[in-house]
């Protein structure tokens, strides 16, 4: 039954489907404050991903 569902359902509207099922699971007020933090959380990864990557790059001249 799902994969019926799931055949008929677009990218799109799965994303409809998701802010809907956040809003009702969260509630309106709390949605601009995940946002936010998700916001946040993913430039704490972006800097801490590029910081290794220049650690392992400074590792490699160090050996070489």
């Amino acid at each position: 039954m799902l994969q019926t569902v799931a055949g008929f359902i677009a990218g799109q509207e799965w994303i409809f489907i998701a802010i809907a099922a956040g809003i009702i699971i969260f509630g309106a007020k709390k949605i601009p404050d995940l946002a936010r933090t998700l916001g946040k959380s993913r430039g704490e990864y972006e800097k801490g991903k590029i910081e290794a990557e220049k650690e392992l790059k400074d590792l490699k001249e160090k050996k070489d």
